[in-house]
């Protein structure tokens, strides 16, 4: 079956809620200076030893002058934002629509709101001097080993990603070393060096501080030609309904 004229216009409409959503975050985030996104569980309780492992990191994140950009919900990201926003430090939320709703955490500073996963991690990559990842399910996952990949495709500037947890993590690496390196050899030994595996706060500040003071890169590389008066093709009508 074709598709029908209010087909092409629904898309049409899709097409400029995205345009929309990628230039509000560039135009929110440009001005944030070096940041580093915290991934983990949304399902961390307050007393898990993780929480408060994501919270100290975050503080002292802060006072190293970094932002601290999160997925803006509950658990690991809430501890996050908590630790950034206490050291008085930018603590930046990327919140998204979900079916089962999300609730933004209190902890945010700079607080935005997505539609779209895709566009929302890219404001993860474009804006973050590093990616500290602590342990969590599918998502953080996801987040992990896509920005290996950007790394390993040369994709994405070559900035650390740290592990913290290796009570957690270590038998990931073992089976990525054992499974993927050694008898597939799907990887290279190489790409077992673009992460770290931490288990103390100070320990990651360094490896992004001292990255961000030798090379300073940042983000993946956009297109050129881009422009922020993209947001003009989308009113809040379109923005706001399917």
């Amino acid at each position: 079956m074709g598709k029908t004229p209010e087909n092409g216009i629904q898309d049409l409409w899709r097409l400029f809620r995205i345009m929309a959503e990628f230039t509000e975050g560039f135009e929110e985030m440009a001005s944030i200076g070096p940041a580093v996104s915290i991934f983990g569980s949304a399902r961390t309780a307050e007393s898990d030893p993780y929480y408060e492992l994501a919270r100290k990191t975050a503080y002292k994140m802060a006072k190293a002058d970094l932002g601290v950009i999160t997925g803006g919900g509950g658990g690991i990201m809430e501890a996050a934002n908590r630790g950034a926003a206490e050291a008085g430090g930018t603590s930046i939320g990327l919140n998204i629509e979900l079916p089962l709703e999300q609730v933004p955490n209190k902890y945010q500073n700079l607080p935005l709101h997505f539609r779209y996963f895709f566009c929302r991690k890219v404001m993860f990559l474009k804006y973050a001097t590093g990616f500290v990842v602590l342990p969590g399910g599918y998502g953080t996952m996801d987040e992990y080993f896509e920005s290996l990949t950007l790394i390993q495709t040369l994709r994405q500037a070559s900035f650390p990603v740290v592990l913290m947890g290796s009570d957690f993590w270590q038998g990931l690496i073992d089976w990525m070393r054992e499974k993927m390196l050694n008898q597939h050899k799907y990887i290279s030994p190489g790409d077992l060096d673009v992460f770290k595996l931490v288990d103390e706060p100070d320990e990651a500040v360094k490896i992004i501080t001292d990255f961000r003071e030798s090379q300073g890169k940042q983000g993946i590389h956009l297109p050129s030609g881009m422009r922020t008066t993209a947001r003009s093709f989308a009113d809040k009508e379109v923005y706001g309904s399917e």
